[in-house]
């Protein structure tokens, strides 16, 4: 389910309305934080056949898209995160946003394509940017999207950005792959629950 530019508009301007409802019921926890570090994000969680999935959002945009096993791993992972954060789980202001996600997730027919509040270094949001330019089903390497960005011999700091990358499906970091796939897939990878929409997408597109 895609969003029209009115409709999100609309969606941001409601959660900038429930971020400033929350601060100002939260003055003394806010006034701790007079830093700047304090923010409110509000998050929604669903099941998917890959496994629990997590919607944050800020002020500016989505800050995190997160896949785990429970709701408490994704819990857990958005507050390694954002650990000076006040965070309301609120599923409905994100079903617009999860129900895509999940589509996408069962389906694999139309892409994810969220409001990002890309945070990360220049170099981190540049690599993030380059991958959400891969379509659905195509796939590249870490050295081809090293090329990509004119940063050829920077193979190593794209993986580390892909493997960093907060978030998950929408910027599709499962669509990079080593350049020896099959290490792609490897068990010594660990339970990775994004790579199985490669094959989904392939299936898909050659439909």
């Amino acid at each position: 389910m895609k969003l029209s530019k009115e409709g999100r508009i609309r969606t941001m301007q409601k959660r900038r309305a429930a971020s400033s409802a929350q601060k100002s019921t939260s003055k003394q926890t806010e006034g701790s934080h007079r830093n700047n570090d304090y923010e409110s994000l509000t998050y929604g969680i669903a099941k998917s056949s890959l496994g629990h999935v997590l919607v944050a959002s800020g002020d500016k945009g989505v800050v995190a898209v997160l896949i785990g096993e429970s709701p408490t791993v994704v819990m857990d992972d958005l507050r390694t995160r954002f650990p000076k954060a006040h965070l309301v789980r609120d599923d409905q202001m994100h079903a617009i946003e999860i129900s895509q996600l999940i589509n996408y997730i069962e389906s694999a027919k139309e892409d994810v394509n969220f409001d990002l509040d890309l945070r990360g270094t220049e170099f981190q949001r540049k690599v993030w940017r380059a991958v959400r330019k891969i379509k659905i089903g195509e796939t590249t390497t870490y050295t081809d999207l090293a090329r990509s960005i004119g940063a050829p011999k920077a193979i190593r700091a794209v993986a580390n950005a892909c493997s960093i990358n907060p978030f998950a499906f929408a910027v599709p970091c499962h669509r990079v792959l080593h350049k020896e796939r099959a290490l792609s897939f490897s068990p010594n990878r660990g339970n990775d629950r994004q790579r199985p929409m490669v094959d989904r997408e392939a299936r898909v597109t050659k439909r």
